[in-house]
């Protein structure tokens, strides 16, 4: 199986790049964000994910190993396959990922393209358990965790806090993602603020 590729880049596509390594060209499966940032005639280091079929052969990259890792654990649920998979990783980064699965946050996993609710539910319940044991392993998070700790582990004062801001914001209605990002980088600038002085300061992130 091939676990990585370095190589460079002679053609992008929609959905696929072609990259040559040692004079042969690997047709690589990417999310749109990734290839968008591809440039032809670059030279580029990707994660690979070989996926096999009765039918195919197909090659997934990813710029880390914490994406390919977000990858695999997202299709150990049912119903989704390797286009939902790359779908959510196009809209939320693996800390995102596992952050709004901690918090129970469907709307942020419903973002992806083809995604509905009751599929997000189903991401949400069955990789909760999993979550921080990967996060470890990645060092991807969760940057938060709301209300239900992941692995049932108790959440301190701060993160209890940060979540609670996260909730206001949520509901005054930001987005969950973009709440959680602002009251992430408002708290790096704070001493163990409270709840509403965090709130206000995550508003300003937002306005900037």
């Amino acid at each position: 199986m091939i676990g990585r590729l370095k190589g460079n880049v002679i053609s992008v596509s929609e959905d696929t790049a072609i990259i040559d390594v040692g004079g042969v060209g690997y047709e690589i499966y990417a999310a749109s964000r990734v290839l968008q940032g591809f440039q032809i005639g670059e030279d580029v280091v990707l994660s690979i994910e070989t996926l096999v079929r009765e039918d195919l052969i197909r090659l997934f990259g990813f710029p880390s190993e914490s994406e390919r890792a977000a990858f695999r654990i997202l299709q150990t649920v049912q119903g989704v396959g390797a286009k939902h998979a790359l779908g959510i990783l196009q809209v939320l980064t693996p800390a995102e990922l596992y952050d709004a699965i901690a918090a129970e946050d469907l709307t942020a996993v419903c973002r992806a393209h083809g995604v509905g609710k009751k599929l997000a539910q189903r991401i949400v319940t069955e990789l909760q358990s999993k979550v921080g044991a990967l996060a470890a392993t990645t060092g991807d998070g969760p940057t938060l965790v709301a209300r239900r700790a992941v692995d049932d582990a108790p959440a301190d004062q701060a993160v209890g806090v940060r979540a609670d801001a996260v909730s206001a914001l949520s509901h005054l209605g930001y987005d969950g993602v973009d709440a959680r990002r602002a009251v992430a980088r408002a708290a790096e600038g704070l001493d163990s603020p409270g709840v509403e002085v965090l709130i206000k300061a995550a508003l300003k992130e937002l306005a900037a």
